[in-house]
Parts: structure tokens; sequence; C-alpha cells
């Protein structure tokens, strides 16, 4: 019985992990299918067309402003991933291995906690008024500074897992050597780290590269817009551009698949780690 029970359990496993994987890549495949209709074959819906690179020459034609929005979201994303990097590696290391006590430890922890379970939103009118006063409303720097509130808790509590998982003798060993606690933490405790970092800059890359609320709060023109801002700007008043949203969705998402691809298993292993440690 045990047996004839395993011969059938383990096709239907793999037909539910099959549909799972259907059911979630539909959606990209449909954008991309979408990305390459024409607007006549987009109105009849059709399922058999010819397709045209019309959409995607729009989008970055010479009077398109996505090419200054792809550029805002590099800049912003690419700078967050760095504050994030520099602020939240010695943040976790401090958290790790200096002496604080264990309810200020707790205390610092339950903080970055509950700032990234708060919704954003609770931080839109707060970061609206800070940007307008130092003047810096419309610019990739604000929304950089919106986008720090979502990436540096998680950066803090992944990194300093990392770091508690570094035998302390390697490090008691450098500082025998000679080592300051500076140069333990650059020459030894960040290159150990490195999976850690690694998962920490593409989690951190990607949620700001996809952002979207603090984005189109914080700015008003393409000067400053980020890729979504521009997305949801082709739903205009008497016309839908289908075809370029399409277009400009599968662009948006191209770095993120690439990134979580190649950083996968770090980040699995950033997101898992110790969860088992007694």
């Amino acid at each position: 019985m045990a047996g004839a029970h395993r011969l059938w359990q383990r096709p239907l496993l793999h037909l539910v992990i099959w549909a799972a994987l259907l059911f979630t890549a539909f959606p990209l495949v449909y954008t991309v299918l979408t990305s390459l209709k024409t607007f006549l074959a987009l109105v009849q819906g059709t399922l058999l067309f010819t397709p045209t690179g019309a959409n995607w020459q729009q989008l970055f034609a010479p009077t398109s402003d996505f090419p200054q929005l792809a550029v805002n979201s590099v800049v912003v994303a690419a700078g967050t991933t760095a504050i994030c990097l520099a602020v939240g590696a010695p943040a976790a290391y401090s958290l790790s291995r200096l002496r604080w006590g264990q309810g200020a430890r707790a205390a610092m922890l339950g903080a970055f906690l509950l700032v990234q379970m708060l919704p954003p939103v609770m931080f839109i009118g707060p970061f609206y008024v800070v940007a307008r006063t130092l003047q810096i409303y419309n610019t990739p720097a604000a929304v950089i500074m919106g986008h720090l509130v979502l990436g540096l808790p998680l950066t803090v509590w992944m990194l300093q897992t990392f770091f508690s998982e570094i035998p302390r003798e390697v490090e008691e060993s450098a500082a025998i050597d000679g080592c300051s606690s500076l140069q333990v933490f650059l020459r030894v405790a960040l290159p150990m780290a490195l999976p850690g970092l690694a998962a920490a800059a593409v989690l951190c890359f990607t949620f700001s590269w996809i952002e979207f609320l603090f984005a189109v709060t914080l700015t008003s023109t393409p000067a400053a817009e980020t890729i979504p801002v521009g997305i949801a700007g082709f739903v205009q008043e008497n016309n839908i551009r289908y075809g370029e949203m399409a277009a400009g969705a599968v662009f948006a998402a191209v770095p993120a698949i690439v990134f979580v691809t190649f950083a996968q298993r770090y980040i699995v292993k950033g997101l898992t780690l110790g969860a088992v440690k007694g």
C-alpha cells in the first residue's frame, strides 16, 4: 500500500508544481506577447498575429521620456542599494558583535522589524514634507530617501544573521595578529559575509527598481520619475497605450529576473539562515 501511495503521489506533486509555474509565468508571457502586437491585434484579441517591434520603437523614440525614466530608475536603485549596504553592514555587524544590552539589542531589532512591517503609505506624508523642506522634491534623492525605509531594515536583519554565523575565533585570530576592530570588520567579516551582501544588494535593488508609491508621490516630472511611474502614465484620459505599457513592463522586469536568477541561492540562504538554529 505504501509503495502504491508513493507511485501516484510523485506525479501529483509534479502536476501541482507545473500548474503553479504556469500560473505564475502566464502574466509575463501575456505581457511579452502584448508588447509585440499592433493596436488592431490588441483590440481584436487574436492569438495568431504577426509580431512587430513598433511598440518598442515608440518606447525608445527620441521624443519619448522612457530612456530618461530608465536612467532615473538605475540611479535610484543603485543609490538606494549602495546606502543600504554602507549603513546596514556596520549596523548589522555592531548588533552581532558589540556588547549591547540584551534589551537594547532586542529593542533595536524590534524597531527595524516594526518599520519593515508598517504599510509604506504611513511614511508618504512625512517624507513629502521633508522633501519639500529640503528642496529635493522631484529629484532622485527624494525617492532614494523614501526607498531607504524599505531597504535598510531588511538589510540589517539579513546581514546581522550572516555576521552571527561567522566564527568569533577567526576575528579573534585577526585581532591577535594586530588588526584593529575596523580592519577586522573590513578584511575578515565583510569578505566572509559576501553571500549575505549579495543577497541584500539584489533585494534592495529589486525593491527599489519596482517601487511605485514613493516614486509617484515624491516626483512630478520625467526628470525624476522612475519606470513604474512612467508605465502608469501610459494610461491617459482618452487613450490607453497598451502596447507601450507592455513593452515598458517587460523592460522593467529584465533586471529583476537576471539578478534573482544569478543570486537565487544567496537570497534563499539569507532569508532562511538561522531558521533552524537551536
